[in-house]
């Protein structure tokens, strides 16, 4: 387990992440994907919204 967000991990929990934290979370884990930054779901689950 490296903690860093990955395609294959986003792609494999794609219904789950979806289902419990909505399609936004859904586009911001794709995107940091594609982008491969290294960064956790948490950060990208739990970041808030807004200023």
């Amino acid at each position: 387990m490296r903690g860093v967000i990955t395609l294959r991990d986003v792609l494999a929990n794609l219904d789950i992440v979806f289902r419990e934290f909505g399609a936004l979370c859904v586009a911001r884990c794709l995107l940091a994907s594609v982008r491969r930054q290294r960064t956790t779901f948490l950060e990208i689950a739990l970041r808030r919204k807004g200023p």
